[in-house]
């Protein structure tokens, strides 16, 4: 496994891989990786000849300071991980490598970026668009694979590739999880044990939201269902906790469950604070 820090040497190898023919799979990532990041690395071997992994915490998407601060970086383990898992070249620039000047062009999705994350993190998906269009220029990759529980990134970048007609397919892994339920995040290891187990209160609102929806529930009732259990947990405040259409993120009121809706036409998302750690999940319904 080769691991490079400049975009030039990074070129310089892609090429002669390029020459021989192979494709080239990218999975972006900002490290302190999990077992959700291996298995889009397993996704990217089964589906393409030589993976690239980048890692690089993106300081554009951070429109907290302190969030960017706090957000965990553990290189040398993610280096081994990446090693044992069989990859091909780690990509792990510098900010000044990334950023020599700083970006003067902005992204703006419409109302795609003005909904859920993108309401209480304004700038985020600014961040994540500039950040990703810069890899998908440098690396060129043919296929580049995103987990799901970043729905709304997910489709941010699709609409991105669709828009700017960029080379490259973009393949979403579904969600990894614990065995309890709990969305695997780089995030989870700052949470206390007290926490880890209230995290547990966003895939279980989810579980049971999709329950109640397909039983025929209203989306009215259900959301109030879900607002009051957040309430009675301590440690745990909600931001949000939507029914969206699942390629659009339009927020809806009520699901179409006849034979002519589409699998997984719809999706549930949820934020919350536990403790002082931000996490998301989603569900498709």
């Amino acid at each position: 496994m080769k691991i490079l820090e400049t975009k030039q040497a990074l070129k310089q190898q892609l090429f002669a891989c390029r020459k021989t023919g192979q494709t080239i799979g990218l999975v972006p990532t900002m490290g302190a990786l999990h077992d959700g990041h291996l298995k889009l690395v397993k996704n990217a071997k089964a589906n393409t000849d030589f993976v690239v992994v980048s890692i690089f915490v993106n300081p554009t998407q951070f429109n907290n300071p302190a969030d960017l601060e706090k957000y965990p970086r553990t290189i040398e383990q993610d280096v081994k991980l990446l090693g044992e898992a069989g990859v091909d070249m780690v990509f792990l620039p510098a900010v000044g490598e990334m950023y020599p000047e700083p970006t003067k062009l902005t992204f703006d999705f419409g109302a795609l970026e003005r909904v859920l994350e993108g309401a209480f993190r304004p700038g985020h998906f600014n961040g994540v668009g500039v950040i990703v269009s810069k890899l998908f220029h440098i690396v060129q990759p043919d296929k580049a694979f995103f987990g799901q529980k970043d729905l709304q990134q997910v489709a941010i970048i699709r609409r991105m590739v669709d828009d700017l007609s960029f080379g490259v397919e973009v393949v979403v892994v579904p969600t990894s999880r614990e065995l309890d339920g709990l969305a695997m995040s780089s995030r989870n290891g700052r949470l206390t044990a007290v926490d880890r187990k209230r995290a547990l209160i966003l895939f279980d609102s989810l579980t049971l939201a999709r329950k109640e929806l397909l039983a025929g529930k209203s989306w009215f009732e259900v959301q109030k269902k879900i607002s009051h259990k957040f309430n009675l947990e301590q440690g745990v405040e909600l931001e949000y906790f939507e029914l969206v259409r699942t390629k659009s993120l339009e927020t809806v009121s009520a699901i179409d469950i006849s034979q002519q809706a589409e699998p997984q036409e719809y999706s549930i998302c949820t934020a919350a604070y536990v403790g002082e750690v931000r996490l998301i999940d989603n569900l498709s319904i």
